[in-house]
């Protein structure tokens, strides 16, 4: 793939003087990109100070005493490491018995670092898929570069070697969904050329593929429109309970679900579209996003899934949200429910277990206090073992594991990366325009005087953003005496889906009067200052930081703006925009574009207005949010005499890195600029 634009991307927009930015790989604009990160790097880089930095959060990064997360599968657990050794990494696995150990052996499967020395390839790690219950294959997705886009190859885990030529399942760069049914079939969608993507430019097909045929000749089993975001298939091996599943995305919330059967019939799951629906052995448990048969947004609810294709309404509740409780989370084990839930953004797990008289609801005993916990892994095929990870702004990781019924058990570890015997950690909660009591976690040592204060924030796509232990925070910013902040804003998930809903589309501006409330707040409590204060925020939280240098200017000393949406009147041409009409609105919509025109930032910059320093950085090969935005707001900002610093990673995909040292590298240019700009 040698360009990341859409094909509208470059089409001609006398309006817009910046479009040929969005030529991703063109020569003149990896110039104009490659001018602005030298004048970046030569002010924030080139003193010793910036890499000892770099080091230490480096060190945070590449240590071996870090939590290996695993993928428990039988017999088998796997795991994919880097650290300094291996910048690529390994794939590999171990048994439960050695992995229980404090140096557990482990058998390497894919050396990334060697294989991308041999074939002359960037390849980062993506994905894997290990074919059950013999473990002989895998699917192995591949990154250039870290981007979306991935090749899929077979590996054989007995010879270690990866499976080639006519009776193999290679895939071209695509962003491709694909999964095992049989040692001998998958299904399968990608690009298998024209027609065959959605704008969103995800698969609009679901094939099954049967090993030693063309994919060419792959059976169609579903076909969506052009204008969904993506269709795919999936099969359920729980034995006993074998089923083909079909999804079909009509948007980012909302969805059309059917069984396939064996005659081939499509039977739809009449569960509401924007409701989450699966199907284990005979359950069926739906999560609500809106209210249905008498039900709130945000429930779970569990019905017999025969009885309810046979007609059957009649469901089991097993969780109903109120004004401070949420569902956050929730598994399988073999017999067991794992739920997680927030109450005012702080986590409690339970353990649900279906039986003859109903359902049984019990708390689980042993998780850490003052942390948040997050289910990390269950192996409902095989047994009711589980993972949980808990961990907290000033409590390193904690690997939990347990079989539901039983006690939990701390097996690993993570080390402390900084002294945080005097931090504190406090929740406020800020007043927004409209009365919505707004929640805040503040982490500091100085809270009591006015610091230097870094706040973040997200505020879409209903992700919830609990506290977590960050070692590379901490040493480049809670050690020097600074404040650290999150903010609970609306469009996330904290109070559930209608903390969400209520700030879509037309009422995104809730999401950014939130986080300009907490700001007021921070500064009205003492905590610190608006010229002491920064902001950062990525890819959705990008648009929030944009909107904040337009909107909201005298609020702030400094922002950090990261892989960001800013071009709201063309963002759905752009790469995987298009799925995110469902959030934003459809520019192309004159009465929605009348609500988007009001704050995307592109449109909004001001040459009369004095904004704080800004730093804005992106990625080459981010083939999700399209690195456009980023340039053409820089371009916009510099034209108007505005001063802007701007840094662009040439690999890295959206997560603007494609291994620990460049994570290290933007981490520590980061928190130089914001340490320059706040408290010197």
């Amino acid at each position: 793939m040698t360009s990341a634009t859409n094909s509208e991307a470059t089409a001609s927009d006398p309006t817009d003087p910046y479009l040929w930015l969005e030529d991703v790989t063109g020569e003149q604009q990896l110039d104009w990109v490659r001018a602005r990160n030298a004048r970046t790097v030569d002010e924030f880089t080139r003193t010793d100070e910036f890499e000892v930095l770099q080091s230490r959060i480096r060190e945070v990064l590449d240590t071996d005493a870090r939590i290996p997360y695993g993928r428990r599968r039988a017999e088998y657990l796997y795991n994919y490491w880097r650290d300094a050794q291996h910048v690529r990494g390994l794939w590999r696995r171990t048994t439960m018995d050695q992995y229980l150990r404090d140096d557990p052996e482990w058998d390497v499967l894919v050396d990334l670092d060697a294989l991308a020395d041999e074939e002359g390839e960037n390849w980062v790690w993506s994905s894997a898929q290990v074919l059950r219950p013999d473990q002989t294959r895998a699917l192995i997705g591949l990154s250039r570069g870290g981007a979306d886009a991935t090749v899929i190859r077979e590996f054989d885990l007995v010879t270690r070697r990866f499976v080639s030529g006519p009776d193999s399942f290679e895939l071209p760069e695509a962003k491709t969904d694909v999964g095992w049914i049989d040692a001998d079939a998958v299904y399968v969608g990608t690009d298998f050329g024209d027609g065959s993507l959605t704008d969103s430019g995800y698969p609009r097909l679901a094939k099954r593929w049967r090993r030693g045929t063309p994919i060419a000749e792959a059976e169609t089993v579903f076909e969506g429109e052009k204008a969904d975001v993506a269709v795919s298939a999936s099969y359920d091996r729980t034995p006993g309970y074998e089923r083909t599943f079909v999804e079909r995305a009509l948007d980012f919330y909302t969805a059309h679900r059917f069984e396939l059967t064996d005659n081939g019939e499509l039977v739809k799951l009449e569960v509401p579209d924007d409701a989450r629906a699966g199907v284990y052995r005979d359950h069926l448990l739906v999560r609500t996003r809106s209210p249905w048969l008498g039900h709130p947004a945000g429930a779970l609810l569990a019905t017999n899934y025969p009885a309810f294709l046979a007609g059957s309404r009649d469901f089991t509740v097993l969780f109903t949200p109120d004004e401070h409780t949420s569902l956050e989370q929730y598994a399988w084990t073999r017999n067991h429910l794992l739920v997680v839930t927030l109450r005012d953004v702080q986590t409690e797990v339970r353990v649900l277990t279906p039986g003859p008289d109903g359902w049984e609801d019990r708390p689980l005993d042993g998780v850490p206090p003052a942390t948040s916990t997050s289910i990390i892994d269950v192996d409902p095929l095989e047994s009711d073992d589980f993972f949980l990870n808990s961990s907290g702004f000033t409590v390193p990781a904690t690997l939990l594991s347990g079989t539901a019924g039983g006690p939990l058990s701390a097996i690993k570890q993570a080390p402390s990366f900084f002294d945080a015997e005097n931090i504190s950690v406090t929740q406020y909660f800020a007043t927004s325009d409209d009365g919505t009591q707004v929640p805040y976690f503040v982490v500091g040592s100085n809270i009591d005087i006015p610091s230097p204060t870094l706040l973040y924030g997200y505020g879409g796509f209903e992700n919830s953003m609990v506290p977590a232990y960050g070692g590379g925070v901490g040493r480049a910013w809670l050690e020097r005496g600074h404040t650290y902040v999150i903010a609970n804003i609306r469009g996330g998930g904290e109070y559930g889906p209608t903390w969400h809903t209520q700030a879509l589309k037309e009422n995104r501006h809730k999401v950014f009067e939130d986080f300009a409330a907490v700001a007021k707040d921070l500064v009205a409590r003492g905590i610190t200052t608006a010229e002491q204060l920064g902001i950062q925020g990525g890819s959705n939280g990008g648009l929030l930081m944009g909107v904040m240098l337009t909107r909201y200017p005298s609020l702030f000393g400094a922002i950090v703006c990261q892989v960001p949406l800013l071009d709201m009147r063309r963002y759905h041409l752009l790469l995987a925009g298009a799925s995110w009409m469902a959030e934003y609105g459809d520019p192309d919509n004159p009465d929605e574009w009348a609500f988007l025109k009001e704050y995307s930032p592109y449109q909004n910059v001001d040459p009369d207005a004095t904004y704080p320093p800004i730093l804005i950085t992106t990625s080459t090969r981010d083939d999700r949010v399209h690195p456009g935005h980023a340039r053409k707001m820089v371009a916009r900002l510099e034209e108007q005499g505005h001063r802007v610093r701007y840094y662009e990673n040439i690999e890295g995909g959206h997560g603007g890195a494609a291994d620990n040292a460049q994570a290290a590298f933007k981490s520590a240019l980061t928190f130089t600029f914001l340490e320059e700009v706040l408290a010197r």
